[in-house]
C-alpha cells in the first residue's frame, strides 16, 4: 500500500523540502545505485504485467530513452504478481525524487479493466521517472505521454508523489483502461501524507495546479457519472476514487506535522518522526526514505537517509547518489525472495531447468542480511515496551549523531570534486556510508542478542501464533 509524505520548503528550518515515505510490501527489498546509461536507438523496454499477474495483461516492448540518469533506488521482489524487480521510486542525479502509493479507483473502473490491459504498471511509472525527468513537472508529462501512447496496466490504480527542490505533484492513475490520470500541485507552504494518494475537487479545466487529460472529465460525464449542469463540484475523490476522502491516518499526520509547523519550523527529526512512528509504521513497512529536496553543487552529493526496514525499529543511515557501490548486507538476499523457495544455489539442473538456479550470487549470500536482522529486530521489540524504547532512543541518537557529522562528509567530497578528483570524492562518500551502514548493522546485532535473552529468560517469547504490534491508524 505504502505511504509518502512532501513538506514544504516554507515551513522547515533547513529551508528546503522533504520527500519521505516508505512500501508497503512483504516481499525482501535491496538498495540499489543504478549509474547514468547511454541507449541506441532501437532500444526498448519491458513494461506491464503478465497473465500471471492479479490483474493479468500483456507484457510489450516500449522505446528506451537515448539516456537514463544515475539514480538510487530500492527494489523488491513481489507485490500482487507485478513481474520483479519492482521499485517504489527513489531519487536521481538531477534531483527529482518519486514515491508510489497506492490509490484504488472506484469498483467500477476496476471492473472496466481490460483483462488484456498493456502499458506500464505502477513499477515501471517510477522507473522511467527516476531515470528520465529533470523535474518533478516534466515527471507528470513523461508519465502522461507513457499512458497516452502505451495504456497503463494496473492492480486496482494507484499514485505517486514527485517531487524536486521547487515543488512536488500527486499523481493518480486510474483502472479502467481508459487512459485516465490526475496530478495535484504541491507548493511550499504545502504538508501532504498519501496513504492512499488522494486528490479531491478539480477545476473542470486545468490550471497550474492539477493537471489531467482532455478526457479526464467528459469520461465521467459519458458514463453518467457526472452532470456538468447540475452546479456541483467535480470531486475525484468521489467520483473516479474509493469516495472515503482522506483516511484517518493521514488527516492524523497531516495535523500532527502542521501543528509542529506552526509551533516552530519543521526539523529533520520531525520529519524522520512522521515514517518512523509506530502509530504509522511497523512490520509491513518494507523499508524507509527520507530525501532532502536540495541542488548541491555536484549530483554526487544528492544523498537520501535509508532503513532497511521499517524505521521504527531502524535507523535511517545516510546513503549518497555518488557511492560507488551497496554494501553486499544491504543488497539482494534469498530471505523473503519471492521464488527462491524452488531454487539453489547448485547449478546440476540448469540445463534442464535454468530456473532452478538462485537469482542471488553466492558471494553476497554468505554475507549478512541487514533485512532479516533488522527484522529481528523488530519483531522483539514488538513484544516488549521497554526494548522498544530503549531500541527507539538509541536509533534515534545514531540519527543525530550522523547529522551532526554529514556536513562535514559532504562537504570534504565537494573538496574533492572542487579540485578535479571526483573518484577521490566517491571514494569518500562509498566508506563513510558504508561505515555508518556497518555500524547500524553492528549495534542492532547486540540489541538482537541482547533482546532475545532478557525475553527468553522472562518467558516472554510470544509463541502463541498471534503477533504483537503497537497499536496503528492503518
Amino acid at each position: 500500500m505504502s505511504y509518502g509524505i512532501y513538506i514544504g520548503r516554507n515551513l522547515t528550518a533547513d529551508g528546503h523540502a522533504w520527500l519521505a515515505g516508505y512500501g508497503d510490501e512483504p516481499s525482501s527489498h535491496w538498495l540499489e545505485i543504478i549509474d547514468r546509461a547511454e541507449h541506441g536507438p532501437e532500444a526498448t523496454i519491458t513494461v506491464g504485467v503478465g497473465p500471471d499477474s492479479d490483474m493479468p495483461g500483456h507484457r510489450t516492448e516500449i522505446p528506451q530513452a537515448p539516456q537514463t540518469a544515475r539514480h538510487m533506488r530500492v527494489s523488491y521482489s513481489y507485490y500482487l504478481g507485478v513481474p520483479a524487480p519492482i521499485t517504489n521510486g527513489g531519487l536521481n542525479e538531477h534531483g527529482v525524487a518519486v514515491r508510489d502509493i497506492w490509490s484504488t479507483s472506484c469498483q467500477a473502473l476496476i471492473d472496466m479493466t481490460p483483462k488484456h490491459q498493456t502499458g506500464p504498471n505502477y513499477s515501471d511509472l517510477a522507473r522511467i521517472v527516476v531515470e528520465r525527468a529533470r523535474t518533478a513537472r516534466e515527471g507528470v508529462e513523461i508519465m502522461a505521454q507513457l499512458i497516452a501512447e502505451h495504456g497503463y496496466s494496473c492492480y486496482g490504480g494507484n499514485s505517486h508523489i514527485i517531487a524536486d527542490p521547487d515543488e512536488a505533484w500527486v499523481v493518480i492513475q486510474f483502472s479502467g483502461g481508459k487512459g485516465l490520470w490526475v496530478a495535484e500541485r504541491l507548493g511550499a507552504d504545502d504538508i501532504r501524507a498519501s496513504r492512499p494518494g488522494y486528490i479531491g475537487v478539480v477545476p473542470t479545466e486545468p490550471d497550474e495546479t492539477f493537471l489531467y487529460p482532455p478526457h479526464f472529465i467528459s469520461t465521467a460525464v459519458d458514463l453518467g457519472w457526472y452532470d456538468p449542469d447540475a452546479g456541483l463540484p467535480f470531486d475525484v475523490n468521489a467520483i473516479y476514487g474509493d469516495g472515503k476522502g482522506p483516511w484517518k491516518g493521514m488527516a492524523w499526520v497531516e495535523a500532527e506535522m502542521r501543528k509542529r509547523a506552526e509551533a516552530a519550523p519543521i526539523t529533520f527529526t520531525d520529519v524522520c518522526w512522521a515514517i518512523q512512528t509506530e502509530r504509522l509504521t511497523g512490520d509491513t513497512a518494507g523499508y524507509g526514505q527520507v530525501v532532502p529536496l536540495v541542488h548541491p553543487s555536484h549530483s554526487d552529493l544528492r544523498m537520501m537517509w535509508h532503513a532497511p526496514v521499517g524505521p521504527v525499529t531502524a535507523p535511517l543511515v545516510p546513503v549518497f547518489l555518488g557511492q560507488t557501490e551497496v554494501p553486499e548486507e544491504f543488497g539482494q538476499h534469498r530471505y523473503l525472495t519471492t521464488g527462491e523457495a524452488h531454487r539453489f544455489l547448485d547449478c546440476r539442473k540448469e540445463a534442464t531447468n535454468p530456473d532452478t538456479v538462485s537469482h542471488v550470487p553466492q558471494g553476497v549470500e554468505v554475507s549478512d542480511s541487514a533485512v532479516y536482522q533488522f527484522k529481528r529486530l523488530m519483531h522483539l521489540a514488538f513484544q516488549d515496551d521497554g526494548l522498544l524504547k530503549e531500541t527507539w532512543d538509541h536509533w534515534r541518537l545514531m540519527e543525530t549523531r550522523l547529522a551532526e557529522d554529514l556536513p562535514r562528509v559532504l562537504r570534504s567530497a565537494e573538496l574533492l570534486l572542487e579540485a578535479g578528483e571526483p573518484e577521490l570524492a566517491r571514494r569518500v562518500l562509498t566508506r563513510e556510508s558504508a561505515a555508518w551502514l556497518a555500524e547500524g548493522l553492528e549495534d542492532c546485532r547486540a540489541l538482537v542478542a541482547s533482546g532475545h535473552a532478557r525475553l527468553r529468560m522472562r518467558d516472554a517469547l510470544n509463541r502463541n501464533g498471534k503477533p504483537m504490534a503497537p497499536e496503528q491508524y492503518w
